[in-house]
Order: C-alpha cells, then structure tokens, then sequence
C-alpha cells in the first residue's frame, strides 16, 4: 500500500475510507480500533405533493457531532491515543461514508461522503498548495465518476459548507458529495430550462451565458480555458460562478490539465472572497454537473461560490420573500460585487 495514490480501506462499522495521496510513499494500513456499532443508515424519502419535491428525513443526524474541540475533531488524524474518523497518523485528501449520513439505506437510497482536503485543522481551502488541488480534483472526479455508477444513483452533488453563519457543524476544512437517489429541484430546474433553450435556439442555454458574460463587467478572474463572473440575476451579496469555456457536462469530461486551471481558478475566487471584509468569509460552494440518467448532455460543468455576508458585520438572511414565496432579494448590485472581487485579488 505504499506505492498507489488511491487507497480504500474500511472503518470499524465497515464505512468505506479512501486516502488519496499527492505522490506514492505513504503507508495507509493503520487499522481504525475505535468499537463502533455497524453503520446503518435511517433516512426516509417523502414527496412533497404540491411542490412535487423529495424530502429527505434524517432524525438521526440530531445526534452528529457539533463544533468540538480541535482535541475532539473527528476529522483530525489519530494519535496521541486519540481514535478520528481517520485511522492514519497524517494524510493528504481522504473520503469516507458520513458516520451520520442525509441519505443511505434502504428506504432512502443514495450516498454520503465526507472530503477532508487536508490534515491541518486550522487551515482552510484556499491556502491549500497547487500540489494538493490536484489530489482534491482526482478525488472529487473519482467519486463523481464512482458514484454515478450505483444503481441508485441519479445525481452527484459536490459541496463545501465553511463557516458557523452557514451552518458548518465542524471546523477542520471539508467538504461533502451526496449521490441523490432523485434529481435535486434545483438542478431539475436548471436542466428544464436548458431543455427549453435548446428547443427554442438549438444550443446550449450555459454556452449562451458563457458566450455574453465572458467580456462584460461582471467578470470577476478569468484563465485560458475558464471564467469567473457575477451572474447578471446574482440572488446573493457576492457570488460567482465559473464556467468552462468548452461545453463540458462534468469533471471526468476533463482532462488532468483542464481540471487543475479550474481548481486554481476557485482558489483564486476564494481568495478574494476572503478579503473582502475584516474576517475570512463564510461561504457555501458547489459544483454543477450532469444527472447520472437521461438529459446529461443538458448540462454544462460549473462551480457556485457565494456568501451570505452582504456587509461588514450584516450577513442577508433568507426571510419570507425568499423561503415563503421564492422570490430572492439581494442587497448588492452584481456589477458592484464583481468590482469588488476584481479588486480584492
């Protein structure tokens, strides 16, 4: 085991572990000796008659670990005595099975995992070496590749959560991928109307923003083969996404080189996220890819990164307009919030 860049090992309750390692070398055969129960998932799926949305119902998740001591972090390596959920003395970029998962089971179906992008607690994503988003973006395309293959699977959700304002339940840096038995609202929506796009003009509805955003003045970052703007109906204070220039439905569409331009480009936005106020800033970042069925030529590759914080000290809370009625308001005009980006790199 010291010579693979990927390695799957099972925890003590049978969860699947994988290390995935910068370069060969590292021995990654330390047994997890911690006595857990066997995992078994829970949740319920339920629709939602009048929204015709899925529901996850996850009671058991009352449970998880909030916000311990960096002495108590389960995401930390073990040592000193001291069992985490990894079982290596140090790592690079693991993923495992949620110990307190949204979705598994029989009666919900689907998957959740945890990526931890490095060993250090108190570092952050966008700290993280060129080295290392190489790891993270060979991890992150194996599980969506893997993933999309179980039977259940109908979409692969890649997200990171950081900050107490967006909820983030532990501090070490992390991130999530759920592998839905359902096509999320969202991602249907967006698919939908690419689908009417297409009927309409014949081409791709995200080729077509790419197309009109990529010269204006909600551009944010750009690199040879990918963009960062503003979108024009941004629904918070600041938020970007990037876009491949080529269509492209998900991350193993690209190749080794297209996938690290991209990383860099998000640790870029991250950055300038982080210094846009006094304190780094809470934000909730995810990737957009194809469902793992039908429609996947709809969809077109891209990263959402945004915050909740709208001022220094102000963050925008979803309140009725937009949890009662759907309808967003933002505080920040986009072409403002992209100035301020630009210039905060």
């Amino acid at each position: 085991m010291t010579g693979s860049l990927r390695t799957s090992v099972r925890l003590a309750d049978t969860r699947e572990l994988i290390y995935f390692d910068d370069g060969p070398g590292h021995d990654r055969t330390a047994p997890d000796l911690r006595p857990l129960p066997a995992h078994k998932p829970r949740s319920e799926l339920r629709l939602d008659p009048v929204m015709g949305e899925w529901v996850v119902m996850a009671a058991h998740r009352q449970d998880r670990t909030h916000l311990p001591a960096q002495s108590e972090c389960p995401l930390c390596p073990s040592g000193g005595g001291r069992h985490s959920e990894i079982p290596a003395a140090d790592y690079h970029v693991v993923t495992f099975e949620n110990r307190f998962p949204s979705l598994g089971g029989p009666p919900a179906g689907g998957r959740c995992e945890v990526v931890c992008f490095t060993s250090d607690h108190d570092a952050s994503f966008s700290l993280l070496p060129d080295r290392r988003l190489e790891t993270v973006a060979r991890a992150w395309t194996d599980r969506t590749a893997e993933l999309s293959r179980l039977p259940d699977t109908e979409y692969v959700f890649v997200f990171e959560n950081r900050g107490v304002e967006i909820g983030t339940t532990l501090h070490h840096p992390h991130g999530q991928i759920y592998a839905y038995p359902f096509v999320p609202a969202s991602a249907a929506r967006a698919l939908d109307m690419a689908r009417l796009h297409r009927a309409e003009r014949g081409s791709c509805l995200f080729c077509a923003i790419v197309a009109a955003e990529r010269a204006g003045e909600r551009v944010v970052a750009r690199s040879d083969r990918f963009v960062a703007f503003v979108p024009e109906a941004a629904r918070w204070p600041y938020e970007v996404h990037i876009y491949p220039y080529r269509h492209v439905t998900g991350l193993p569409e690209l190749d080794a080189d297209e996938r690290f331009e991209l990383m860099v480009l998000y640790r870029d936005v991250l950055r300038r996220f982080d210094r846009l106020f006094d304190a780094p800033a809470p934000y909730i970042a995810h990737l957009q890819q194809a469902p793992s069925g039908k429609d996947a030529d709809l969809a077109h590759l891209s990263f959402r990164i945004f915050t909740p914080r709208r001022a220094e000290g102000k963050l925008k809370y979803l309140a009725a307009s937009e949890t009662g009625a759907g309808a967003f308001i933002n505080d920040v005009l986009p072409e403002e919030a992209a100035r301020r980006l630009r210039t905060a790199g």
